[in-house]
């Protein structure tokens, strides 16, 4: 006779539609972020992205702001969408942890931070947007405030 010892973590109950939306938003941004990455190591040289002036990809992510601390932050973008989309998995969202509510709007507010970052330093510095760093900016604000409203709304299970 065997007893089952596997400890059940408890679950909450979330939307219906944070973890699609958040992993669809975590999706979208590793593709925009390898992209980046891609081009980035390559030399942008199929950047594709018009170069009017105010919209010039190539000169934002060549520019002396496309790294942080020496660090290209193409590969950061990839590395933060991937560590998103992991806390992010469903099952990990319904886990009753405020540790990992903390650690998932955390770090998600620091890619929020940076990606405010990197737009001053596009409008004020470079003097030029990136159609490609913008998607990325945009899906990261999508996401913090998916998880968020996600993170308000859940309940706890009885």
């Amino acid at each position: 006779m065997t007893s089952d010892t596997t400890v059940r973590r408890p679950q909450r109950a979330i939307p219906g539609w944070l973890a699609p939306l958040s992993l669809t938003w975590c999706g979208l941004g590793l593709a925009v972020a390898a992209y980046l990455t891609y081009e980035h190591y390559t030399g942008s040289i199929t950047l594709a992205c018009p170069a009017s002036g105010a919209v010039d990809c190539a000169k934002v992510t060549s520019s002396a702001w496309s790294s942080i601390l020496g660090i290209p932050v193409a590969p950061l973008g990839l590395v933060f969408f991937a560590v998103m989309l992991v806390l992010c998995l469903p099952g990990l969202l319904r886990r009753r942890s405020a540790a990992l509510d903390v650690a998932r709007l955390g770090f998600c507010g620091i890619g929020l931070l940076t990606a405010l970052y990197l737009l001053w330093a596009e409008l004020f510095q470079i003097h030029a947007i990136c159609l490609w760093c913008t998607g990325v900016h945009v899906l990261t604000f999508l996401l913090f405030v998916t998880l968020l409203f996600g993170l308000v709304l859940s309940e706890p299970e009885s």
